[in-house]
């Protein structure tokens, strides 16, 4: 898997979250602040989270 790249990240435009008028407050841990009534979304925490799931799939993997 390729090293992920936060330029990459953003150019995706995965940052970009729902209005701020739809949050769930369960998601408060994963929005970095809010900008134009759009939330945006914690790069930081998508990083830790793609690299749990990468941990994760190669486990499930290895086990066959």
């Amino acid at each position: 898997m390729a090293e992920i790249v936060v330029k990459e990240i953003l150019d995706a435009g995965v940052h970009y979250g729902h209005r701020s008028s739809r949050w769930n407050p369960k998601m408060r841990p994963y929005i970095y602040g809010r900008r134009n009534q759009i939330h945006i979304i914690d790069i930081k925490e998508t990083i830790r989270g793609l690299i749990r799931a990468k941990k994760y799939l190669l486990r499930v993997a290895a086990q066959g």
